[in-house]
Parts: structure tokens; C-alpha cells; sequence
């Protein structure tokens, strides 16, 4: 009899859940604020929210890393710019935290060198976290330095990589590390990096600042650039644009 009654009143608590959700209103669970905006989409442009770095004329929001002010000199043409090599990095004028990051780039049709030194270049978050651009298409390097990994970091969970002189896509969301009061880090960097429509960095957490020698350390810092590496090939941009999260 005990036993019975202890299993009686267990069936009657599990049951009061149920029988309350069947008493409330689909209203009650009904969220309407805040309302989300609206963002205008199209294949060929950018989200109407979207903040142009390249629009296919000039290297007005970009200027050269040596001194952050001088003009970017690398080279404008035909709705691309290309690296101009000993021009040095170039990098945005604004400065961004947390955001989502399109980028085409193209590596040259004519082959030269191999690993490292073909079609390479890079793409750096807040202008110390790389996403590498390289030539990976039938050209074998070390897995955490080929096409979109995290430099020294983070492998591609596959090759997406094009053939040389075909244009490619990164789509990269950036969540950018935090710090507190006293510079102790609370969250590490995250990214997701999308590469010619394959999902191949998942949200991945990042150790530190891309080393090329060395293992990475955090060290407190704000908002920063985007970066494009002079790594001496010449690797061709268009259609940039972010959209600050």
C-alpha cells in the first residue's frame, strides 16, 4: 500500500506540468519586442546594412599599415585590387569588434612557387587574428597553414580551394575576444569561416594572436583592423564588406 501510494502521487506531480501548458494561451508564449529590422538581401550586393570596404573603384577605406595614414598603394583595376608586392599590408581605416566579414580574393592564374610561397596572402581580424589566403588547390603545405585556416592555429575541416585564377569566398564571423578591467582575459576569440559555400572553421576558439614563430599569448586589446597581407604574390580582391555585429 505505501509503495502504490508513493507511485500514485508521482504520477500526479508529473502530470501537473501537462495540465498546466493545456490551460495557458499561445499568446502567453508570443514574443513581439524587440522587432527585428529589416535587411535588404540580393545574389549580387551586399545586405543593405552592410559596410563597403571595397566597391570595385578605389582603396578609399584602406590605407597603408607602415603608418596607418599613408594611402594604400596597391594596385586598382577592372573591380579588383591586386597586391603590389614590397607595397607593404594595407588595412582599413575603421576599426571593428565583433562582426561578419565577406571577402573575395583570387590567387594569380600564373603558377609560381609552391607551398607557402604560392598565391599566399591573409586575411587578419581586428588586425592580429589571420584567416590565410594561399593557392591550396593541388599544392600540399602544412594542414594549419593551407587555404582558410587559422594560421599556425585552426585546420580547414576540408579543402574548398578553386583553381588558380578563379574567384573564391570567405564569409567569416568574428566574435572578438574580452577582457576585463585589469586586461585578464574572459573569453577567447571565436570564428566561423565559410569558404566558397562550405562550412570549414566552426566557431572555433582561438589560443591568441596568429605567431609565426612561437605559441600564441593573449594580450588585452580593443577594436582593430582588417589587415591584407603584402606576402609578395599577387592575390586580387573585390566585393568586401562587413556588417559590425
Amino acid at each position: 500500500m505505501h509503495k502504490s501510494s508513493i507511485s500514485a502521487g508521482v504520477l500526479v506531480l508529473l502530470t501537473l506540468p501537462a495540465l498546466a501548458q493545456n490551460k495557458m494561451k499561445p499568446e502567453e508564449t508570443e514574443v513581439w519586442e524587440p522587432e527585428p529590422r529589416a535587411v535588404t538581401t540580393s545574389p549580387d550586393k551586399a545586405p543593405s546594412d552592410a559596410i563597403a570596404l571595397f566597391d570595385g573603384t578605389s582603396l578609399d577605406q584602406w590605407v597603408s599599415k607602415k603608418d596607418g595614414s599613408s594611402p594604400a598603394e596597391w594596385t586598382v583595376a577592372e573591380g579588383a585590387f591586386t597586391v603590389v608586392k614590397g607595397k607593404g599590408d594595407i588595412q582599413t581605416k575603421q576599426e571593428f569588434t565583433d562582426y561578419q566579414l565577406h571577402v573575395e580574393w583570387k590567387s594569380p592564374t600564373e603558377i609560381v612557387g609552391k607551398g607557402q610561397g604560392r598565391g599566399n596572402s591573409g586575411i587578419f581580424m581586428q588586425g592580429l587574428y589571420e584567416v590565410q589566403v594561399l593557392d591550396s588547390y593541388g599544392n600540399r603545405t602544412y594542414s594549419n597553414g593551407q587555404a582558410a585556416s587559422l594560421y599556425k592555429q585552426r585546420i580547414p575541416l576540408v579543402n574548398a580551394t578553386k583553381p588558380p585564377g578563379e574567384w573564391q569566398t570567405y564569409d567569416i564571423i568574428w566574435t572578438a575576444p574580452r577582457f576585463n578591467a585589469d586586461g585578464i582575459l574572459i573569453s577567447k576569440a571565436r570564428v566561423t569561416v565559410i569558404h566558397n559555400g562550405v562550412l570549414v572553421q566552426n566557431n572555433v576558439e582561438l589560443d591568441g594572436p596568429t605567431e609565426y614563430i612561437g605559441i600564441p599569448k593573449y594580450k588585452a586589446h580593443g577594436a582593430g583592423p582588417i589587415i591584407l597581407q603584402d606576402h609578395g604574390n599577387p592575390v586580387s580582391f573585390r566585393n568586401i564588406w562587413i556588417r559590425p555585429l
